[in-house]
């Protein structure tokens, strides 16, 4: 018997599947979910090995985390991932694209290392840095890169209290999960992917993000040249946090454009 992911699902209206990033879960939306709540029938949902969501004892790759979340995806909705969330949806949308209608991706990165290709990522070396501190204490380590996706951010102190109080909300996050997660960070390159996707996409990114860089964002622009960019100038990675409701402003108009509005 397959363990289907934890789903919670609320609002009225258009489907919207709600990929939240590492080391997270779904509660990472909640300071936005009344307002989204109003437009969309939300399935906000635990990616495997973190909140509500249990995880299998195999391999932790991007093929399984996709494959889980497909399974509870509704047959047409739209699709939001934010950082490590962003590459599941992006490889979502690549597999199911008949299913999804227009993808977001917020402060993520379709290669969040450094390549020649994609020169400003982060570096492989933290990476592996902290795949090895999780062994020593997953909890600290947890925390420490909480503290680096708020860093720039003009409300980081609210921001980062905001992430702390949710990380643990519905217990540790699985070890399997959290290692998996670093390692599908440190070796997935979804630039072309990105380039050829159908629907409408929308890249959401913070200026002061320090692990999406703002310099990385015109790399991505070139390539994938059918979708829309917008910069938030006064947030780091999480900007549905420090400067949630023009992000919801400009959510809503992009995904109910045209005749949905």
């Amino acid at each position: 018997m397959k363990l289907k992911p934890y789903v919670q699902i609320s609002g009225q209206g258009p489907n919207l599947a709600l990929l939240h990033g590492w080391g997270m879960h779904g509660g990472i939306w909640e300071t936005i979910l009344p307002q989204l709540e109003n437009y969309f029938t939300i399935y906000n949902i635990d990616l495997p090995g973190f909140g509500r969501s249990t995880v299998h004892n195999g391999d932790y790759n991007l093929d399984y985390v996709v494959e889980s979340i497909d399974e509870i995806l509704p047959d047409s909705c739209y699709l939001m991932g934010w950082s490590l969330g962003g590459l599941v949806a992006t490889q979502l949308a690549n597999q199911s694209g008949k299913k999804i209608n227009k993808l977001v991706t917020v402060a993520s990165s379709p290669c969040f290392v450094a390549t020649d290709e994609m020169p400003h990522g982060m570096s492989r070396e933290v990476l592996n840095t902290f795949i090895e501190h999780l062994n020593e204490d997953f909890k600290g380590t947890l925390i420490n890169f909480l503290s680096i996706q708020t860093m720039g951010s003009p409300t980081q102190k609210q921001d980062l209290q905001e992430l702390k109080q949710t990380v643990f909300l519905h217990g540790t996050p699985s070890e399997r999960a959290l290692t998996g997660g670093l390692k599908i960070l440190q070796s997935v390159n979804l630039l072309d992917t990105l380039s050829q996707l159908p629907m409408p996409v929308l890249r959401i990114y913070g200026k002061l993000d320090t692990l999406v860089p703002i310099k990385s964002v015109d790399k991505i622009s070139e390539s994938a040249v059918n979708s829309q960019s917008i910069i938030f100038n006064k947030s780091g990675h999480a900007p549905f946090l420090s400067e949630s409701d023009e992000f919801i402003k400009q959510l809503v108009s992009f995904l109910l454009s045209e005749s949905e509005q």
